[in-house]
Formats: C-alpha cells, sequence, structure tokens
C-alpha cells in the first residue's frame, strides 16, 4: 500500500514538472504523446489504490502532498489546454486568411445580369 503511494507521488510530481514547460513547433506533439502516457500510467496507479480501498486524508503530510500535486497538475493541464486552442484558433484564421488572399473574390456573387435561382 505504501509503494502504490510512493508511486503515485513519484509520478505526479514527475508529471507537475513536465508540465511546467510547454515546447512550441514540431516538438509538441512528442510532448503531448509523453504527457499522455504518464497520466495513463498515474490513472492505473490510482485505479489500483481504488481496488485496494486506500483514501487518501488530509492529516497524512504525503496524502496532502498528492492533494496538492493534483490540483497543480489539473491548473496547468488547463493551461495547455488553453494554449493548444488558442493554436488551432491561430491556425484556422491563418488559413482562412491565406485562402481569402489566394482568391479575394470567393465570396463575392456577380450576376451580371443573367438569372441566379437561389434555390438548389
Amino acid at each position: 500500500m505504501k509503494e502504490l503511494e510512493q508511486q503515485l507521488l513519484q509520478l505526479s510530481a514527475k508529471i507537475f514538472q513536465l508540465l511546467s514547460h510547454v515546447p512550441i513547433g514540431e516538438e509538441r506533439s512528442t510532448y503531448m504523446e509523453k504527457v499522455d502516457a504518464e497520466l495513463d500510467e498515474r490513472g492505473k496507479v490510482i485505479a489500483k489504490m481504488h481496488e485496494e480501498s486506500v483514501l487518501l486524508s488530509k492529516d497524512n503530510s504525503s496524502h496532502r502532498v498528492l492533494l496538492e500535486l493534483d490540483q497543480g497538475i489539473q491548473e496547468r493541464l488547463k493551461l495547455v489546454m488553453a494554449s493548444l486552442k488558442k493554436d488551432m484558433k491561430n491556425m484556422q484564421s491563418s488559413k482562412k486568411n491565406e485562402e481569402h488572399y489566394i482568391n479575394p473574390y470567393s465570396s463575392v456573387r456577380v450576376m451580371d445580369g443573367k438569372y441566379y435561382d437561389q434555390k438548389k
């Protein structure tokens, strides 16, 4: 039981440290895969702890550290997700701007005296 707590503490500290710096560009995909693998391993340890009915209490100092690390991990994951969402939004807007630059009149409807039926 103590070994599971120690393993969880080590994994949580490793993930917390890993989330302290988010790389930009090509390194991001390998970084996200590494974070995902570490989170999966941490989830397995937590599942084992649930099977053995291990409960965390705020009275125990190592349990308190685990709870603080968990909160820190959740906050840093939210920041990483916000960063990813921002980059995806920027990518979509730059793609749209590029398409508009290539064909600036694609959104303009000109009928030049022809009959145009809008029903399709």
